[in-house]
C-alpha cells in the first residue's frame, strides 16, 4: 500500500465527517505555507497540505521535475490512503498538479480551486529555468511569496535555488496530454496585476471541465492571496459547503 505519511500533512484536527480539502503548493513551496489556511478552516473543514519531495522534513528525497510524474505518485496516494469525496486548491504550479491528480481521481474530485494558474489550453514558452542564478532569482522577487531575506542571504539562496529551479522546470515544462478532462465544478482565482496569468488565460479553464465554471478576480499580483487571506479562506469553506453538502464555513464548530 502506498504511504500517505511524506506526502501529507494534517496540521489541525477535524471534526468527524468534516469536508476535506486538498491543498498544493506553488513551485518552490512546501506544505507549511498552508498552515494558516489550517488554522482558518478548521475544524470544520479537514485540511490536508501536499508536501513534495525534497523540501523540508523531505530534503533528503530527489526532487521531481515532471508534474505529470508528480501527479501520477500524488495520485495513487490519495486513491489508496485518503477516503471519501475530496475538494481540490492549487496555487500556481500547484494548480496544474492538482487539475493532473483530478483527472487521475475522477469522480471522487467533488471541486477543483485553480489560482494564479492560466488554463493547460493556453500555454505559453517560458525558460525561466534555463537561466542563471541571478536570473531565476529576479523572477521569484518580481513574482513575491518568497521571504526576499533568504534570497538575498547567499548560503539560504544557495540551499532554495535547487528547488526553485525544479520546479520552475515542472511548471513551464508541464503540457496536458490528450484525455478525458474533468467533471466537477471549477473556480479559477486570479490576481488582477498578475504578470504570470492574464484573467482571459485563466478563463480558459472552462474548457477543461464539463461541469460549471467560475472565475473570480482578486486586486494583486502572483501572491494576491497574501493580502486577501480571509477572503479566500472564506471563499473556500462556501464552496465546500456547495460541493461537498457538510459545513465549512472558516471557523465553524
Amino acid at each position: 500500500m502506498t504511504d500517505s505519511r511524506p506526502w501529507l500533512r494534517r496540521f489541525h484536527p477535524a471534526a468527524p465527517g468534516a469536508p476535506r480539502l486538498v491543498l498544493f503548493p506553488h513551485a518552490g513551496g512546501a506544505a507549511s505555507c498552508f498552515h494558516a489556511a489550517s488554522a482558518a478552516l478548521a475544524p470544520a473543514v479537514d485540511v490536508l497540505a501536499v508536501q513534495y519531495p525534497g523540501r523540508q522534513d523531505r530534503h533528503a528525497e530527489p526532487l521531481v521535475d515532471d508534474l505529470l510524474v508528480l501527479a501520477d505518485r500524488l495520485a495513487a496516494v490519495l486513491d489508496a490512503d485518503v477516503t471519501g469525496p475530496v475538494v481540490f486548491f492549487g496555487h500556481s504550479m500547484g494548480a496544474s498538479l492538482a487539475f493532473e491528480v483530478a483527472r487521475r481521481l475522477g469522480s471522487r474530485v467533488r471541486g477543483l480551486v485553480v489560482s494564479a494558474r492560466r488554463a493547460p489550453s493556453a500555454p505559453r514558452a517560458a525558460w525561466v529555468h534555463e537561466l542563471g542564478d541571478d536570473a531565476l532569482l529576479a523572477d521569484v522577487r518580481r513574482l513575491g511569496g518568497t521571504d526576499t531575506r533568504v534570497l538575498e542571504h547567499p548560503r539560504l539562496a544557495r540551499m532554495v535555488l535547487p528547488v526553485l529551479r525544479n520546479d520552475y522546470r515542472a511548471a513551464e515544462t508541464y503540457h496536458r496530454r490528450p484525455g478525458p478532462d474533468v467533471s466537477c465544478p471549477i473556480l479559477a482565482l486570479v490576481g488582477d496585476r498578475d504578470p504570470k496569468v492574464p484573467e482571459a488565460e485563466a478563463r480558459r479553464w472552462a474548457a477543461h471541465t464539463s461541469g460549471e465554471f467560475e472565475l473570480k478576480t482578486f486586486a494583486g499580483g502572483h501572491f494576491y492571496v497574501d493580502d486577501h487571506r480571509a477572503a479566500v479562506d472564506a471563499l473556500l469553506g462556501e464552496r465546500l459547503t456547495r460541493w461537498a453538502g457538510e459545513p465549512s464555513g472558516p471557523g465553524q464548530q
